[in-house]
């Protein structure tokens, strides 16, 4: 055994709890520190899309440059807002149209706009019976936990096993924990498992928000890239005044820019109106360049949907080379595939594995989820591979991963 694992093995709660904040691709840098990958690498630990960026970026961006010269509103310019409101009524079937005034605001990036609106909403929602608590689905996605923390509430780890469909157990919620729950981080398509909430889950939680009085931050970043069916929207499910509930959307995967740092929150406008007050004061503003190229974005659905096709070409070849290995079945939504390899030694185990033998690089699940009260991790079992390489190197990475656990 190492140093280093031994010394993992040893740490104190507290240390153990310093560890497990820490962000997972540092701790995967950590894991394979020093040794040397088996095969020229591949990476497919980061969530970072690698197809084209759409013709229409660099034009707009070029008809616009001068007003990076000039400070933006923080809510966001009224161009954008229609545009987003406008979309929101097209990909969704609401209730009503959603008030581009009231109900949008800009985001720079959703991971800014998940952490600060945990600020928000502790100094919104009052009247909690006990310890403040956000709940929070386990695996989840870093920034949800930082924001509980920031908050000053208790995080509750939600397990999302394969017996409760990969999505929180609604089933399993305490009354008393849920009259001390400030907000409900949800993520539908799930990251890293690509589970997808049906509109009858979606309609169970909001009603569960409004009898207990908290608020739902729905992250539905992965909602454009679907094998077959659409994936439902929180706010369909929120009615006409789409009351507690917010939903976050982001051009990183549906547009293929990341690196643009463009999103949107939008939903209930009196909860907006108080994030808005506290992001006037704490939040990047969005350079209004950017909110032109969002303009454009979501007024466009053809590239959206050639990037669909790149996905699904990729797990056409999952299917064909994973086949029914590691517990595979192609992901109703996202870009990740959820490997079950516990067989093989659990996830750090692999990870070593995978880079020392094959030149692989993924994420050990077990670096992307907590420790539940029962000292069981629901990501140690399994490694998360992202699907964000060309159809090439994805399917020299599966082979690679096939050959080396057989």
């Amino acid at each position: 055994m190492s140093m280093q694992s031994a010394q993992r093995e040893t740490l104190s709660p507290d240390a153990a709890a310093a560890e497990n904040s820490r962000s997972p691709f540092v701790r995967l840098t950590d894991l394979v520190a020093g040794i040397a990958p088996g095969k020229p690498v591949i990476n497919l630990s980061v969530g970072e899309p690698q197809h084209a960026v759409p013709d229409f970026v660099g034009p707009v961006l070029a008809q616009h440059i001068a007003e990076f010269g000039k400070y933006p509103a923080n809510k966001g310019t009224d161009q954008f807002r229609q545009a987003v409101a406008q979309w929101l009524g097209r990909r969704y079937t609401l209730d009503k149209p959603v008030d581009p005034e009231r109900e949008v605001l800009v985001l720079n990036g959703t991971r800014e706009g998940l952490f600060l609106a945990a600020i928000a909403a502790r100094r919104y929602v009052k009247n909690r019976a006990g310890a403040p608590a956000m709940l929070i689905p386990n695996p989840f996605y870093a920034a949800y936990a930082a924001g509980a923390a920031a908050a000053d509430c208790e995080p509750v780890y939600l397990p999302c096993r394969r017996d409760t469909g990969f999505l929180p157990d609604l089933d399993a919620l305490d009354p008393a924990l849920l009259k001390r729950t400030v907000a409900f981080y949800f993520a539908s398509p799930a990251n890293p498992q690509g589970a997808v909430a049906d509109r009858a889950y979606l309609d169970r939680l909001v009603a569960l928000s409004q009898r207990y009085g908290f608020i739902i931050f729905a992250d539905e970043c992965y909602g454009e890239i679907y094998s077959k069916d659409k994936p439902a929207g929180m706010l369909e499910a929120a009615g006409s005044g789409f009351a507690n509930t917010i939903v976050f959307h982001s051009l990183s995967k549906r547009s293929n820019l990341p690196g643009l740092r463009m999103g949107f929150v939008a939903g209930d406008a009196d909860f907006l109106a108080a994030f808005l007050e506290l992001r006037n004061v704490a939040a990047p503003q969005v350079p209004m360049p950017l909110q032109h190229v969002a303009v454009a974005a979501y007024n466009d659905e053809e590239h959206v949907k050639k990037n669909r096709e790149l996905y699904n070409a990729k797990f056409d070849l999952a299917d064909q080379i994973i086949g029914d290995r590691y517990g595979y079945k192609r992901p109703a939504g996202g870009f990740f595939l959820w490997l079950d390899v516990s067989k093989y030694g659990g996830s750090e185990v692999v990870t070593k594995r995978l880079w020392a033998e094959a030149g692989v690089r993924v994420v050990p699940g077990k670096y992307l989820a907590r420790e539940q009260a029962d000292g069981s991790n629901p990501g140690a079992d399994y490694i998360r591979v992202a699907m964000v390489q060309n159809a090439e190197a994805t399917a020299e990475a599966l082979h690679r991963i096939v050959d080396v656990l057989g």
